[in-house]
C-alpha cells in the first residue's frame, strides 16, 4: 500500500496527465468532481446483470457498496484525471479484439494506481466495467479479494454517467465504426 498525502502543488495535476499520456492513454483531462453527473439510476443498470458480474464480484453492485454511499465517497475529492484507451477492432464482431483492448486499458489503470502511489497520493481508482484483476473473483469461489488495494471498480458502479463524463473532458464515447473505447479515472 501506498502512503496517502494530498496533491497540493499547483501544476501537479498536470503533470501526472502528462504521465498517463505517455503511459499510453489516447486522451486524458483533469476536471473538478464537483461538476462529475452522478445519477443513481446507474444502479438499476447494473442490477439488470447485462455484463454477468452483479454478485459475482466483489467490485461489482452488491457487494461494492450502496451507490448513495459510493457516491458520497467519491465527492469527497476534489479533482479528476479522466482517461481514455481506444482499441481498434477487425469488425464490431471482434470480441477477441475487444477482449484484448480491455486488457491493455486494465493494464493502463494498474499502471495508473501504480503512478499515484509512486507519487505518494491518495486516489480513488474507477476502471472500465467490473474488476478484471484476477482471472476468476474470489466472490464467485468462496474466497476473500486477493488483492483488495489493487481491486477496481467501475465508474458506472460509483454512478457515474461515463457518456457525460466524456464530453466534459471533450473526449468521444464512440470513436468510430470498428473500435472500442474505455475510459478509467483517479479521483483525488
Amino acid at each position: 500500500m501506498c502512503s496517502l498525502n494530498d496533491i497540493s502543488q499547483a501544476g501537479e495535476p498536470e503533470m501526472l496527465k502528462e504521465e498517463i499520456l505517455r503511459l499510453g492513454a489516447r486522451a486524458a483531462a483533469v476536471i473538478s468532481v464537483e461538476s462529475i453527473s452522478f445519477d443513481t439510476a446507474f444502479r438499476g443498470m447494473c442490477a439488470s446483470n447485462a455484463c454477468g458480474n452483479y454478485g459475482k464480484s466483489y467490485m461489482c453492485p452488491p457487494d461494492v457498496g450502496e451507490i448513495d454511499d459510493l457516491i458520497r465517497e467519491a465527492k469527497t475529492y476534489s479533482r479528476a484525471i479522466v482517461y481514455q484507451t481506444v482499441g481498434l477492432l477487425a469488425d464490431s464482431y471482434d470480441f477477441e479484439g475487444m477482449m484484448e483492448a480491455g486488457q491493455l486499458h486494465n493494464e493502463l489503470a494498474q499502471n495508473v494506481r501504480a503512478l499515484f502511489c509512486e507519487k505518494g497520493r491518495k486516489a480513488l481508482h474507477l476502471g472500465a466495467g467490473g474488476c478484471r484483476l484476477c482471472p476468476v473473483c474470489g466472490k464467485k469461489t468462496g474466497e476473500p479479494c486477493r488483492f483488495p488495494y489493487r481491486a477496481m471498480s467501475s465508474l458506472e458502479a460509483y454512478g457515474i454517467n461515463v457518456s457525460k463524463l466524456a464530453a466534459q473532458c471533450g473526449m468521444h464515447y464512440i470513436n468510430g465504426e470498428n473500435t472500442v473505447t474505455y475510459f478509467g479515472a483517479a479521483l483525488f
